[in-house]
């Protein structure tokens, strides 16, 4: 099985329902449906083919979540070329990284991403061609040695040869061990890694469906992006089997007015956002008295069915994953008639690793391995507690071109070490405990690597070293926000305030050191994604403490919730 017979399976068996809705330029809902899909697939992957990709090929993809990124996704990986979905809100060198370590040939993207990718091509070695959407480009042109073409002009070029039997699309059909996407994540020193994943990857992460119901009636709101790994493969892989419709919101404001015009029955959500949901609907249940007496007499069912009206009135399933997840507000979504799951995976494991079965939820659990899949708790200590370890067919191939991150993260006999700490109890149940690595995770599922962030404070000129940690807020149970300790280099300070200033000259006050540190570190942020810069900042004097081998004692540290950058 390959994300091409998917594909094909849905257009043959359920050749005319929606695939895909969305709202355009016009306001208006508008849908394709599995043919149309499959249709706009063959044209995409005959166009990429007339610029001279082939089977094996990296094609960079970035996109906000569109119609036109899964067809373009398809179109890629449907011939055997491999997709680099990017995150279209990364800076302009965290993409041309991303596109450099994949060796892309070809980018795809909205009119949007049209100026950094224009600003950052001609350093791109293997880069010769540009495909952008929204009139970005008029005409064909060439520019810094890359072709630049607009999406709309190439595929009706290729619609004509898109319908004939020797089309791109069926003279090259990828196998179940070709990769069809490389996902970067965070690079824990400011490099981030390709995770690549398999067809058979992701279809096996199709087993999950022996945990959970999907019906050909139901309809999965998109919300996340779908470069990341766990909306791409919950919310599009999985609708994209069961032949069923996704409809895509509009943006994060227009959640609850698009959830009443689509009647989405499935949601998949980040912590985060199932916790902003619930809150907005506690909020207005407060103003009900006769809310608060039903809740109050144990009847939430009774008001949830006026809640789950509000939200389209179909909604059956949330599934949260991402990040940790309160159990307590698993628990009330579930109270208002809404079968809540929470999954566990990372990138690497295409992502899922651990879901419980919809009538099995243990709430402060992330449930049990999939059908087919492992988990193991390796050196668990007096506890139980010790790394999660992940073995299956979910599992990927490796990091791409990178042989020796690869072998770090595989213990013997084909165990993926996934840093997280956990238990597992007699039943297979999974809780998760903690962290191995320093790896910070914030609400919205996003990974901090603190030393990548490290390396960009170290680099100000007037701060000695530095540690990046993970704070929790008071209220907030689960994701953490980022937070730094700085150490400002006094002789530095004292050194340059000596040289350039006038003998009398008083030595700088600690507020006015603070200010000079502070000032260096947002600066020194705006390279890195907003969700990377630390938002808690103390300054210190002193340096950090060290091991013998000179490492900083992260233990140590911790950041309080009063200290505010």
């Amino acid at each position: 099985m390959t994300i091409r017979t998917l594909l094909l399976d849905a257009a043959a068996q359920s050749p005319d329902s929606v695939a895909v809705r969305w709202k355009g330029a016009d306001r208006q809902w508008h849908v394709w449906s599995f043919s149309e899909l499959h249709e706009r697939a063959r044209a995409m992957s005959e166009a990429l083919g007339s610029l001279g990709v082939s089977a094996g090929d990296r094609v960079a993809l970035m996109m906000e979540n569109r119609p036109e990124w899964m067809m373009a996704y398809l179109g890629i990986v449907c011939i055997g070329a491999t997709a680099v979905p990017v995150d279209a809100r990364l800076h302009s060198h965290e993409v041309s990284h991303i596109l450099r370590d994949s060796e892309a040939v070809a980018f795809v993207g909205s009119g949007k991403t049209g100026p950094l990718v224009r600003e950052i091509m001609g350093s791109l070695k293997y880069m010769r061609s540009v495909v952008l959407a929204d009139g970005a480009v008029q005409g064909e042109r060439k520019e810094s040695g890359v072709r630049l073409y607009d999406l709309d002009d190439l595929l009706e070029k290729a619609a004509s040869g898109a319908a004939r039997p020797d089309a791109m699309f069926d003279r090259s059909v990828p196998k179940e061990d070709d990769v069809a996407s490389i996902i970067y994540t965070s690079g824990t020193t400011g490099r981030s890694k390709g995770a690549m994943l398999t067809h058979a990857n992701f279809c096996a992460q199709l087993s999950a469906l022996e945990y959970f119901q999907v019906r050909k009636d139901d309809n999965f709101l998109l919300v996340l992006p779908l470069h990341h790994a766990f909306a791409f493969t919950a919310n599009f892989i999985v609708p994209l089997s069961a032949q069923c419709e996704i409809s895509i919101v509009e943006n994060l404001r227009t959640i609850p007015d698009n959830m009443r015009e689509t009647k989405p029955t499935v949601l998949l959500a980040v912590p985060l956002l199932a916790e902003k949901m619930l809150a907005a609907i506690e909020k207005k249940l407060k103003k009900s008295a006769v809310a608060r007496t039903l809740i109050s007499l144990g009847l939430s069912r009774v008001v949830g069915r006026k809640v789950i009206a509000g939200l389209g009135g179909r909604l059956r399933i949330l599934i949260v994953g991402g990040a940790a997840s309160d159990p307590d507000v698993l628990r009330k979504w579930s109270k208002f008639g809404v079968k809540t799951l929470q999954g566990y995976g990372l990138t690497e494991t295409a992502p899922i690793s651990a879901l419980a079965p919809e009538n099995a939820i243990v709430f402060e659990s992330v449930g049990m391995a999939l059908p087919g899949h492992e988990l193991r708790i390796d050196e668990p200590n007096d506890d139980g507690i010790g790394e999660i370890q992940v073995r299956g067919p979910s599992v990927m191939k490796g990091y791409f071109r990178n042989e020796a991150a690869t072998a770090e993260c595989f213990a013997e006999g084909g165990w993926f070490r996934t840093g997280d700490l956990g238990r597992m109890d007699d039943k297979g149940y999974v809780t998760i405990t903690g962290r191995k690595k320093s790896l910070i995770v914030n609400r919205e599922g996003k990974n901090i690597y603190p030393e990548e962030v490290e390396i960009a404070i170290n680099a100000c000129p007037h701060i000695l070293e530095s540690i990046v940690l993970g704070y929790h807020v008071p209220g907030e149970k689960q994701g953490e926000h980022v937070g730094a300790i700085v150490v400002a280099d006094l002789d530095k300070i004292a050194e340059e305030r000596n040289r350039n200033a006038a003998s009398s000259a008083s030595p700088m006050s600690d507020d006015e050191i603070r200010k000079l540190c502070l000032d260096e570190v947002h600066e020194a942020m705006k390279d890195l994604s907003t969700y990377k810069h630390p938002r808690r900042i103390r300054v210190r004097f002193e340096p950090l403490q060290k091991t013998n081998t000179l490492k900083v004692k992260r233990y140590l540290y911790s950041l309080d919730a009063d200290e505010e950058a």
